[in-house]
């Protein structure tokens, strides 16, 4: 067990920190022994243990000689092969010897580790719980997207722990059988093209199909054959309003046929003509949807029968909760449909956000993401319960189609956004946790056609070992996660005893499990071992586990 002591005003981000590093742990108490103590500069503890870590490079046997600081609004570590970037005091250790992670400002060691009677004692030049609350609040800006942040704090904790020559208890987030979890998502904004007649989408549709598509074909960023299938669809606008040809936006029940058997969450608009509010008033018009709940009716509900899932893209439920009552109460009229899930248009959100859909009765939101680029806004691959919520579970978004393509955003060809995305694939590989992407409902009809682009994606992460899942029960599964509790940790010389339990079992998902990384083999006169692969066994959890583990 790990004994855990920060200020009190950081319980909350500490607790979810180990929900999300999911490792037996407790708040330290004086009278409890600890082989493992956690504590930051503000809480520092004079603890009978084997092993201390001190973020903030602060602990009884810190001094100040040879040291750096320096308080700037961001910096860098360099951790194996990856930048961590810190938003809040950064400190070095002129002199340090440990070779785990540096300050990438002057390339001296950001972690200091000393060796005294028989104690290891580990100092870390940032308060870890200090990052973290500022990645599940504000979250990363445009220029870090791409970086799993808290999932690198959680690595290069987990790899402080094993080369001190400890072993490391863990609940990885990514199910029994899978590398990690895939969420596909569709906002259906614009389902019913005969609706637009002489807008502003119907004119960005046109410029885009015609002019646009040339422009893209002489650039070679598309082929000739889409040009082609662009200029035809153009052609046919007439008949379409004429109700002579098929509304080809009004297919996107194509997906199923796309997607297989794999599920996936389409967040659909409850009220027409309402552009709804920002904070200081009215949102732009063109913000307003131009169907209704009556015109998609019988598709969503061939969609739910087919295993995939219809939820909320909330107007104003960022703002109160009772537009947030409302706008459930209007999806419920649909048959199958999870109104307790929720993403909103344009991604209107802000910090208060979370507790107005928790109050409203929400079960998970999938807001927080980029509309311009793509990455982890709150700077992790995992499911996160926000700060001051009660129930609601935050999916975070990932890849967004627009994001990726449109001129107004990164304006990517097809290749390079194959490989801005393949790393954040590797990345839910090696970290695990859920892969949230959003292909917008006409994004596989004229003027998009990104449905060959999709499909490899789709190829892609089921190569990847993924397992594909609606957003329901993504939530559902990190639930699960959450709702274990270690009864039992005790380490032995080779062995280590493990009794865990799960208050929360769904049997329509897959299982978590048990994830032991074995100890490090180090001199006694050293305070780390060498570097090198991290080795672990993994077990399933079904219900309850009660072993003992060889190492």
């Amino acid at each position: 067990m790990i004994g855990v002591s920060v200020p009190e005003s950081q319980h909350d981000i500490a607790r979810e920190f180990f929900q999300l590093c999911k490792t037996p742990w407790q708040f330290w108490k004086a009278d409890q022994e600890y082989q493992i103590v956690i504590c930051t500069g503000d809480a520092v503890v004079s603890a009978k243990t084997q092993l201390l870590i001190a973020y903030g490079g602060h602990s009884e046997h810190s001094s100040t000689e040879g040291k750096k600081s320096s308080l700037a609004s961001r910096s860098y570590i360099s951790y194996r092969d990856c930048r961590i970037p810190i938003y809040g005091e950064c400190s070095s250790f002129e002199g340090s010897s440990a070779d785990v992670a540096f300050k990438e400002a002057n390339g001296e060691s950001s972690v200091r580790a000393t060796r005294i009677e028989g104690k290891t004692t580990v100092e870390i030049g940032y308060n870890l719980f200090a990052e973290v609350g500022h990645l599940l609040g504000p979250g990363q800006p445009d220029d870090c997207a791409t970086c799993p942040t808290i999932e690198l704090h959680i690595s290069l904790l987990r790899e402080i722990i094993t080369r001190a020559g400890f072993p490391f208890v863990e609940i990885p987030p990514s199910p029994e059988g899978f590398s990690f979890s895939v969420c596909l998502t569709h906002d259906v904004d614009h389902p019913v093209l005969r609706n637009h007649f002489f807008d502003l989408t119907m004119a960005g549709f046109l410029y885009r199909a015609t002019l646009g598509a040339a422009r893209a074909y002489l650039r070679r960023r598309i082929s000739l054959k889409r040009l082609w299938r662009n200029w035809e669809a153009a052609g046919r606008l007439p008949f379409i309003y004429a109700k002579l040809s098929d509304d080809f936006w009004h297919d996107f029940e194509r997906y199923r046929e796309i997607e297989g058997k794999k599920p996936s969450t389409f967040f659909v608009i409850p009220q027409r003509g309402v552009p709804g509010r920002q904070k200081t008033g009215s949102a732009p018009r063109k913000r307003g949807c131009k169907y209704s709940l009556s015109e998609i009716k019988a598709a969503l509900e061939r969609i739910t029968a087919g295993g995939s899932e219809v939820a909320v893209h909330g107007i104003d439920a960022w703002l109160d909760t009772e537009s947030g009552l409302l706008e459930q109460a209007e999806l419920a009229k649909i048959r199958g449909a999870n109104y307790r899930g929720i993403r909103m248009h344009w991604l209107y959100f802000d910090e208060q956000s979370p507790s107005k859909l928790d109050a409203a009765g929400f079960c998970y939101d999938s807001s927080l993401g980029y509309n311009n680029t793509v990455g982890y806004r709150s700077g992790t691959t995992q499911v996160f319960q926000p700060l001051r919520t009660q129930k609601l579970l935050e999916i975070p978004l990932h890849v967004m189609d627009t994001a990726l393509f449109y001129p107004d955003y990164l304006n990517l060809s097809e290749k390079d956004a194959h490989t801005v995305v393949t790393t954040l694939i590797r990345n839910a590989s090696r970290f695990g946790g859920v892969l949230t992407v959003n292909w917008h409902d006409r994004s596989i009809a004229p003027e998009r056609l990104w449905d060959e682009f999709y499909r490899e994606l789709l190829e892609e992460l089921h190569a990847a070992g993924a397992w594909f899942a609606t957003a329901a029960q993504v939530a559902g599964w990190f639930q699960m996660r959450r709702s274990a509790t270690f009864e039992k940790v005790e380490y032995g010389s080779n062995e280590v005893t493990v009794r865990v339990r799960l208050s929360v079992i769904d049997s329509t998902l897959p299982h978590p499990k048990i994830r032991i990384y074995k100890p490090c083999k180090i001199d006694a006169s050293q305070p780390f071992a060498a570097a090198g692969e991290l080795e672990f066994t993994d077990s399933p959890l079904t219900s309850a586990i009660d072993s003992t583990i060889n190492l």
